[in-house]
């Protein structure tokens, strides 16, 4: 008796833990079959942002064949217009009123600026050096670059295209 109570256990027991698996696999396939909805759903929703956008933005435009980084001297007949030596014209290219100050590096042993004009054509000035007859870079600040004139009168220029005429500094 004992024998067939065990038997009849132990096929309960096989038949209850094959339910269990098959149920198992049930749930797995739900869960499988759930992630690819879930996945196909996203995809037609990026589908669908894609097209949106690409219908705002339209037609791409062409880019220009010059390079916007040269500073026009493709595009210009002169030959620079930053000569450090010369005549009364190039002392008037030279005043400072034409620049923008483009950049201050200071060093514990030399101090540079960079002045753009409105061509784009940069000038690299050292400290101590002259832009032009009357004009010597004499001080840098963190945001301003001081000249000495040669009346003895001091000028400086910002980042903001503010130029001060000054007694000292």
């Amino acid at each position: 008796m004992s024998l067939i109570r065990i038997i009849i256990l132990s096929l309960i027991l096989i038949f209850g833990h094959l339910q269990i698996v098959f149920a198992d696999d049930d749930s797995k396939k739900n869960i499988v079959e759930k992630a690819k909805e879930i996945n196909q759903e996203l995809e037609n929703k990026q589908s669908a942002t894609e097209a949106n956008i690409s219908s705002e933005i339209g037609q791409e435009e062409e880019l220009p064949l010059n390079d916007p980084f040269a500073g026009g001297a493709s595009a210009s007949s002169d030959s620079g217009g930053l000569i450090l030596s010369g005549s009364d014209g190039d002392n008037e290219k030279l005043s400072l009123y034409h620049f923008k100050l483009a950049g201050i590096i200071s060093g514990g042993y030399q101090s540079y600026i960079t002045l753009v004009n409105s061509s784009g054509d940069s000038l690299t000035l050292e400290l101590n050096e002259s832009l032009n007859e009357d004009l010597r870079l004499v001080d840098l600040r963190l945001d301003e670059a001081i000249f000495k004139k040669a009346d003895d009168t001091y000028i400086s220029i910002n980042f903001k295209n503010q130029i001060k005429e000054m007694d000292d500094f």
